[in-house]
Formats: C-alpha cells, sequence, structure tokens
C-alpha cells in the first residue's frame, strides 16, 4: 500500500491510481473471455499505464537513471513484475470458462460494468477506493455464485438429456435387438422347416392308386409262398426237377418282400387327419404294430439251413407264410375299388376254399408217404404202381380226397390206424365250416344283388293288386305295367334321395352340380344366377318319367312346376291332341314363367300350352314352393328373375305394364297371411306342449316334496321322543 500512497502523492490527480475499469476490460469481462478481475490485477495494471505514462516525455538518458522520477518508475516496473512471479506461483490460475458460455452475455454484467466505471469517479481519496474495491469484489463474487449455480443447473439439463437420449439410444438399441431377435427367430422357423423339409421323405399315401398297384404286387409272392411251398415240401419230385426255378423264384420273392418292408415304412398314416411325413414317426408307428414282428420273422433266411441238411427242405421257407395281411389287405381294397363287388366275394370265397382243399391234399399225401404208400386202403396206393407214379395221378388224386373229404358228399375209404382217424375226423369238422361258410355267403350274396329287383318286384305286385281291386280298365293297366318295365330296362328305379340320403351334404351338392348343374344353366333365367342360389336348385331338381301320350301340362292349368327335358321329346299340340306346333327335344325347358308370379302377366300362373309326351320322356321338375324357398335367402337374385321374366313377357307381349306397377299383389299378402297364420298355429301347438310338460313336471315336484316333508316329519319325531325319553333318564338318575 505505501507504494500506491506515494504515487498519489507524486502525480497529480490526473494521474492518479484508479480502479477504473478500461473499455477493453468492460468487453473482454462481457465477451466472457477472460475471468473476473482480483484487485491485485487492478493496482497492477494501473502501475504500468503510470509507468508507460512517465516515460513518454523522458529522454533516454534520464530514462535510465535511478534518480528522481526515473527511479519511481524502476521500482515500480520491480513490484509488478514480483507481483506478477508471486500470482503465478502462489495462487491457482482459474480454468478458462466453457466456450457455452458465451451465451450468458447478459445485462448483470453490463450492470456490474457500469458501477465499476461510475465508481471511478470517487476514487479521489485511498477510503473510498477501498470501499468501491470491497463492494466489487462482493458483487462480482455474488454474481459469479449466481451465474456458477445457472452454469451447473445447465449443466445437470445437459446430463438429463443426455441421459434421456442414452435411454431412447437404449430403447433403439432394444427394438433393434428385438428386431435382430425376430430375425434370428424367422431364420430359425425356416431352418425348422428346411430342416423338416428334410425330413419329408418320400410317404407313399395308402388311398393313393400307388399304395394299391403295390399292393398288387406283393401279393403275388405272398400266393406263390402260400400254394407252392407246402406242394413243394410234400411232393419230392416236383421239388427236385425244377430246383433252379425255385431259387430263382424264391430269391425274386424274397427281394420283393425286403421292398415291401421298406414300403411298410415309408406307408404314411393319419394323424389329426392329416398325412405324417416325418420318417421317425412312421418308422415308430411302424415297429410299434404286431405285422412288424410277422415281417421281420418273414425275412429271417432260414433256407441257409439248407447248406447243410440239402436243398429237399422247401418248408425251411415257410417262415415267408407270415407276410398273408399284405394279401387280405389287397383283398379288401379290391372290393371296395370294383364296381362288381358280390362277383369278386364269390370269387374271393371261392379261392380260399380251394387253398384249404389243396393245403389238405398236400397232408394227405405226406401223411400216406409216412405211414406207407399202399400199406392199407386209406393211404395213397403204392407209388411203384407206374399208373401212380406220376406226379400229375399224386396230386390230382390226393385233391379228389381232400375235395370228398371236406365237401362230404362223396364215400372215400374208410381210415385204419389212430393217425387216419383223427386226420379224417379234423377234416370233417373243417368240412362243416366249409359247407356252412359257403352256403351262408352265397346266399347272402344272391339276396344282396337280387334285392333291388325284390323290391321292384313288390311295388308292382302291390300296384296290380290295387288297379284289380278298384277295377282299372285293361288299356290303363296295360300302360302302367309298360311303364314300370320301362324304369326297370333302363336302370331309372333308383330313388336319388334314398341313395344318397347317407352322404353329408357337401357331398350331396357336389354329386348333383355333376350330374345337374349343366342341365339347369340351359334355362335363360337361370343362367346369371349366383352360384349358391344355383346348387340350392340343383338340390331341389325331381326328375319325372312320362309315359307315350301323357300330357305333362294342358292349357289353363296353374302353373306350379317347371320342367327340364333330360331325354326324350316333347310336342305342344293344340286342344284336339294331335295337331303339333313345335316339337321339344333334349335342353328345352317350359313353365319358368309361371312359377314366377310375375305381376302384371295377362295369363298370370296359369298354362298357355298343352304339352305331351311322344315318347317315353325324362324330365326333371323344379317346383314353385322350392324355387321361392331358395329365393327367400338371395332376395337380390329373386328381383334379377323377375326383371328377366317381365322382359320375356313384353317382349312377347304378354304383361300389362300399369298392372306391374302397381303395388304388391293381394293374392300375395293372402298367401303371406296364410304362411304366418300356420306358423302361429304351429308355434301355438309347441307352447301349449311345453306348458303342459311344465305343469306335468311341477306335479311330479310337488309330489316329491310332500314325500319328503313327509319323512322328515316322522323322521323329527321319532327323535324327539327318543331325546325326551333320553332326558327323564338322566333327571332319575340325578336324583
Amino acid at each position: 500500500m505505501s507504494a500506491v500512497i506515494s504515487t498519489q502523492n507524486s502525480y497529480p490527480a490526473s494521474h492518479r491510481l484508479s480502479v477504473r475499469t478500461t473499455d477493453d476490460d468492460i468487453e473482454r469481462l462481457e465477451n466472457g473471455n477472460s475471468r473476473v478481475p482480483s484487485l491485485c490485477e487492478d493496482t497492477s495494471s494501473e502501475l504500468q499505464r503510470v509507468i508507460s505514462m512517465e516515460t513518454r516525455g523522458l529522454s533516454e538518458s534520464r530514462r535510465s537513471s535511478f534518480t528522481g522520477r526515473g527511479a519511481m518508475a524502476r521500482l515500480s516496473q520491480f513490484i509488478i513484475s514480483l507481483r506478477s512471479w508471486a500470482t503465478r506461483h502462489l495462487h491457482h490460475e482459474d480454468q478458462r470458462p466453457d466456450s457455452f458460455l458465451e451465451r450468458f452475455r447478459g445485462p448483470e454484467l453490463k450492470e456490474v460494468s457500469s458501477r465499476g466505471s461510475n465508481a471511478h469517479s470517487t476514487m479521489g481519496n485511498p477510503d473510498q477506493l477501498v470501499i468501491l474495491q470491497n463492494v466489487n469484489k462482493n458483487e462480482l463474487s455474488n454474481q459469479w455464485a449466481k451465474k456458477t449455480k445457472s452454469l451447473h443447473s445447465k449443466k445437470e439439463e445437459k446430463k438429463e438429456e443426455k441421459k434421456e437420449e442414452k435411454k431412447e439410444e437404449g430403447k433403439k438399441d432394444e427394438k433393434k435387438d428385438d428386431k435382430k431377435d425376430d430375425k434370428k427367430d424367422a431364420k430359425k422357423d425356416d431352418k425348422k422347416k428346411e430342416e423338416e423339409k428334410k425330413k419329408e421323405v418320400l410317404v407313399i399315401d395308402p388311398a393313393s392308386n400307388l399304395y394299391y398297384r403295390w399292393l398288387s404286387i406283393i401279393a403275388v409272392p405272398v400266393m406263390y409262398n402260400w400254394c407252392l411251398l407246402v406242394c413243394r415240401a410234400c411232393f419230392d419230385e416236383l421239388q427236385t426237377d425244377y430246383i433252379v426255378w425255385w431259387r430263382v423264384l424264391d430269391y425274386s420273392a424274397d427281394i420283393v418282400y425286403a421292398v415291401d418292408t421298406f414300403v411298410r415304412f415309408r406307408t404314411g398314416f393319419l394323424e389329426q387327419g392329416l398325412l405324417v411325413k416325418d420318417s421317425k414317426k412312421l418308422r415308430e408307428y411302424y415297429m410299434k404294430t404286431l405285422q412288424f414282428k410277422f415281417d421281420v420273422l418273414s425275412m429271417v433266411p432260414t433256407d441257409i439251413a439248407a447248406i447243410k441238411v440239402g436243398n429237399n427242405y422247401p418248408e425251411l421257407r415257410f417262415n415267408r407264410l407270415l407276410r398273408f395281411a399284405r394279401m387280405f389287405e389287397f383283398f379288401d381294397r379290391t372290393e371296395t375299388r370294383t364296381n362288381y363287388p358280390n362277383i369278386f366275394r364269390i370269387g374271393n370265397l371261392v379261392l380260399y376254399i380251394l387253398i384249404i382243399i389243396h393245403w389238405n391234399a398236400c397232408i394227405y399225401f405226406a401223411i400216406s408217404k409216412s405211414i406207407g404208400f399202399g400199406t392199407d386202403t386209406w393211404v395213397y396206393p403204392n407209388i411203384s404202381h407206374p399208373e401212380y407214379g406220376r406226379l400229375a395221378r399224386k396230386y390230382i388224386y390226393s385233391l379228389y380226397w381232400s375235395t370228398l373229404t371236406l365237401t362230404t358228399i362223396g364215400e372215400t375209404p374208410p381210415p385204419v390206424k389212430d393217425i387216419e382217424y383223427l386226420f379224417v375226423v379234423f377234416d370233417f369238422l373243417v368240412g362243416v365250416l366249409i359247407f356252412a361258410t359257403i352256403v351262408g355267403n352265397v346266399g347272402s350274396m344272391i339276396s344282396n344283388m337280387n334285392a333291388s329287383r325284390a323290391e321292384f318286384q313288390a311295388k308292382i305286385d302291390s300296384i296290380k293288386q290295387y288297379m284289380q281291386f278298384r277295377k282299372v280298365t285293361k288299356d290303363l293297366e296295360a300302360r302302367v305295367i309298360k311303364w314300370f318295365d320301362y324304369l326297370w330296362t333302363n336302370k331309372k328305379t333308383v330313388d336319388e334321395k334314398e341313395v344318397l340320403k347317407n352322404l353329408p351334404d357337401k357331398l350331396k351338392a357336389e354329386i348333383a352340380i355333376n350330374v345337374h348343374l349343366d342341365t339347369l344353366k340351359k334355362v335363360r333365367i337361370f343362367q346369371d344366377c349366383e352360384a349358391g342360389l344355383l346348387i340350392e336348385l340343383v338340390l331341389k331338381l325331381q326328375p319325372q318319367v312320362f309315359s307315350p301320350g301323357d300330357y305333362i301340362c294342358r292349357k289353363g292349368d296353374i302353373g306350379r312346376e317347371m320342367y327340364i327335358i333330360k331325354e326324350g321329346k316333347l310336342a305342344v299340340v293344340a286342344d284336339d291332341g294331335i295337331t303339333q306346333f313345335v316339337v321339344l327335344s333334349d335342353g328345352s325347358y317350359f313353365g319358368e314363367i309361371s312359377i314366377l308370379n310375375i305381376k302384371g302377366s295377362k295369363s298370370g300362373n296359369r298354362r298357355t300350352a298343352n304339352i305331351r309326351s311322344i315318347g317315353y320322356s325324362d324330365l326333371f321338375c323344379l317346383s314353385k314352393d322350392d324355387l321361392m324357398e331358395a329365393l327367400t335367402e338371395y332376395p337380390d337374385a329373386k328381383k334379377a328373375l323377375e326383371e328377366k321374366g317381365k322382359a320375356i313377357l313384353m317382349k312377347d307381349g304378354l304383361i300389362d305394364e300399369e298392372a306391374a306397377k302397381q303395388g304388391a299383389d293381394p293374392k300375395d299378402m293372402e298367401e303371406k297371411i296364410e304362411r304366418l297364420e300356420s306358423s302361429l298355429d304351429v308355434m301355438q301347438t309347441k307352447f301349449a306342449r311345453l306348458i303342459a310338460e311344465y305343469t306335468a313336471s311341477q306335479q311330479k315336484l310337488k309330489q316329491r316334496l310332500t314325500t319328503v316333508e313327509s319323512k322328515m316329519k316322522k323322521l323329527g319325531s321319532s327323535d324327539l321322543s327318543e331325546g325326551m325319553d333320553a332326558d327323564n333318564e338322566e333327571d332319575k338318575r340325578d336324583k
């Protein structure tokens, strides 16, 4: 402070020290590029200014001397350098504020600078200088604290913004991860699907034609083994004379058996209505069945033992007979596929009987060989005789004996030994079963074949009896019988509804569409109708057959049906029934306008012509009630049909336009009212039934409640009496 005081005494007022901030300092403070100045910095800057002012008007010689005013300048310069060194080493310099503080150039800092400039005018004495320095220091420190607080708050806000940005980035990353996971899952699903596709090997559908063809192939070696193995085992000449052929056939059959085992592993089955194509499931499913064990046993190479025992033992291959299920499966599927099931059943039955007779003949010859040929009257005669030594005679004789025994229709030599008796008894039992089977099956097959004929004949007989009872003319009776004969000869006696009643509605519709839709589309008014309406109408078509000379409709009759000609010819005739105007053939139709009941029609619902059948004619009939029932669900189609009918009538000039433009026909309203009344009557009857059932059930419930109450009263009175007796006994004991 001594330096400050001395300078103030040595210099005039114009050169006194001042804490007034210069314009550069204010500009630096406003721009925020310098820190807040301290008191030491103010004094040092003031000393520098005094030194510069003193040295301006002095010569070099006087500046360099240490006397007078030059010495004071030197001393001041030394003090400034010392102070700057001290401030650099003793006081830590504040860090430069961040660049974002430049935006804080508010009126607060400007106000501080203006206060500092006003304070310069009062710096005449040192006391006032010190006071102003302290005030400025306090104000600057307060402003600095406020700015640091605002700075910290801004930093915190920025941190929060960064946190929010990080959260958003994290959410985005999570979404990206989810998308990546979804993509990975999709890729996994695709891989699974590809693996499943890879797993889906060649699978044979049991309902396909390929599977049926394979059954026909595998049935051949099965039948070969069942017929020839036993024959080769019993007749030695058959085995030894054709050994090469037997080897080829046996090994070929074994190859087919091996392929059939592979086919079994690849035969699909239905699971939840879908064909399983997974090889693992197919393998497990087949290995769980009993047939798998039989197939494995049938594939065991037991004929390897022929290396030791010799080639004359075809019975070693009897394990091949265990694949008999394939033959039965082939027969079952053929029976369902053939158009002549009854004939196939008879043939199949005959085949079973022949195989049984064949096996029985071979066993008879084997027993005769073990006992000895010609040893008694029952066995096969001695083969040393040339007539009985031939292979053909051996087999035919044995087959003849087996047929007589099993059918029990001929005399055979009586048995002699015990084993012969046992064998004959067994054959008789088998023969009785075979005879009963033949009679039963053949009888049922014949009755099934003639069932339709018997039913049709019963109808004819009943109608004949009726006509005789009512004394119908012979001419009309002959016409009726001819009509029945036409139906039977042309196979038109089948009732379609009765035949198709067991099918679901969808299949019925498909069959009807396949049979009748093309015929229905020929009618003009139905050509552009909805497919659903056409299906409804197709199901309602009724076939009808007319004899020669029959009138389909007469002029003036009320039209309740329309007709479509399927086969035959019809003639539009005059009132005399002879004169023909037009001949209608296959695909023609008539009566479609009358069933639509179009308003304003001059003919109304009456027929306008006579139509007569020239020969036998097959027609499809669609009634008015069926059409209106179908059109209730299709109001737009009904309007379209009525418009088409009006256009046809206007073209022919048969419509009254004024009547057509009028409101609803009162007849239609009457019909609707009648329908409502009939439906109301039905609902009333149903409601009366429900009331009767309710009252009956209520009466039964009341009766049950009364019985329960009576039982509870009885039980309650008995319990009360028992309780009273027990209380009395206890009172007596206490006394």
